[in-house]
């Protein structure tokens, strides 16, 4: 790898005679199989030469945080806490990792074992999403995190102790939504955790749920002929728009959301019979949607020209190194700047608002609710009922809907 990355044999030499040179040149080599460019891996691989130096011969037993920021600041010149130190810690941490030389932070957290069956029932025995099983992970582990903090036990857990928790926390905090979609959290973990005996088996019952009226506000998605002002800002051959442009008609074309985005794969998209395959995460099953002219050439645009060289089968990679599939968070904050960025002003700025508008598009061309739930993925057709709730203000706005001249 030093070969490839160096033009003269004294700089190869000295990348080679240093410590560590074979485990260096091993990970730079994963990093350029992952497409990180020439230029990254050549100041990467000086960065990985002074901590190579740095390092004990016998850090193969582990490396610590505490470990690691002593070795820096006792051999070099850099101010602890400052950005020197942190960019060396920074690139010093993936680098053991890759080599299981790094020993993470152990949490001691005291309900971690029960915590950790509870996911493993969410996801083997109730069949969750991943997503699903993630958000309430997150809301349940808080809790128990308050429980630890407030000196509470689950085994003498009382219908006040969950009062004062949402009091406490959710004051000036959580809106009616948060609160409710806490509230199901919580009372699905109460009911499993009575099951093992952890809790009484009446506390579940106890949580009260605020009333959500589905049909209480309007979609907040926006309109049509903003959807059109975000496509058209992305018309450019910077590498950042022309994948951007791609996942935008994605979601505000077929509706798709912001996971069926992130998960969709290479071999999801069938080019010779223009068919675009897409595993809805509500139905839990594939649907399959034609591959319209004008997303097909964003998609081929983006997969020919900008889409990085990696072993990953999902279509969209990051830009920058590490070359991984984007998130769903990632895909939010892709959304979010083209709102920030035309002045776009919307009740929610993700990717549900450009579903939002395409169901309201769909509406507007006179499409059934049961047609408008087919094209969106839901199970159904209450979910798709509160696009027949429409402004009748913004129908007069809208034209007709021609997919194919979409631009």
């Amino acid at each position: 790898m030093f070969d490839t990355l160096f033009n003269t044999e004294a700089a190869r030499r000295r990348h080679r005679e240093a410590p560590f040179a074979a485990e260096r040149e091993c990970y730079l080599q994963r990093r350029a199989d992952c497409g990180v460019t020439r230029e990254t891996l050549q100041l990467r691989s000086w960065e990985l030469l002074q901590i190579a130096r740095l390092l004990d011969p016998n850090v193969a037993q582990g490396v610590s945080i505490q470990q690691l920021r002593k070795m820096i600041r006792q051999r070099t010149s850099v101010r602890p806490e400052s950005t020197a130190e942190q960019r060396m810690i920074n690139i010093a941490r993936p680098w053991l990792r890759f080599l299981r030389w790094w020993r993470a932070p152990v949490v001691d957290l005291p309900f971690q074992n029960q915590l950790d069956r509870y996911v493993s029932w969410m996801r083997d025995e109730r069949g969750l999403s991943a997503l699903t099983v993630k958000r309430w992970q997150r809301h349940v582990r808080i809790f128990l995190q308050w429980c630890v903090t407030t000196d509470r036990r689950l085994d003498d857990l009382q219908p006040n102790d969950i009062d004062q928790y949402f009091v406490n926390e959710g004051a000036q905090r959580w809106c009616r939504i948060t609160v409710a979609a806490i509230a199901s959290a919580l009372r699905v973990f109460l009911r499993y955790a009575a099951t093992q005996g952890l809790c009484d088996p009446r506390l579940a019952d106890t949580i009260r749920r605020p009333r959500i009226y589905r049909l209480e506000p309007l979609p907040s998605g926006p309109r049509w002929v903003d959807v059109r002002r975000i496509l058209a800002r992305t018309v450019t051959d910077r590498p950042r728009d022309v994948r951007d442009r791609a996942i935008l008609m994605l979601l505000s074309i077929y509706g798709m959301r912001s996971g069926e985005v992130a998960s969709l794969r290479l071999d999801q998209v069938d080019w010779s019979n223009r068919r675009l395959r897409v595993f809805r995460l509500k139905r839990r099953q594939p649907q399959e949607y034609p591959l319209l002219p004008s997303v097909a050439e964003a998609l081929a645009n983006y997969v020919d020209t900008v889409r990085p060289r990696t072993q990953h089968p999902e279509v969209f990679i990051g830009l920058r190194s590490p070359r991984c599939p984007l998130t769903p968070t990632g895909i939010y904050h892709i959304v979010s700047r083209q709102f920030d960025a035309l002045g776009i002003r919307v009740a929610h700025r993700g990717p549900h608002a450009l579903r939002h508008a395409c169901a309201a598009r769909l509406v507007a061309d006179g499409m059934t609710i049961k047609e408008i739930g087919d094209h969106l993925g839901h199970r159904s057709a209450s979910s798709t009922s509160v696009y027949a709730k429409v402004d009748l203000a913004a129908l007069r706005e809208v034209g007709d809907f021609d997919l194919g001249d979409l631009q």
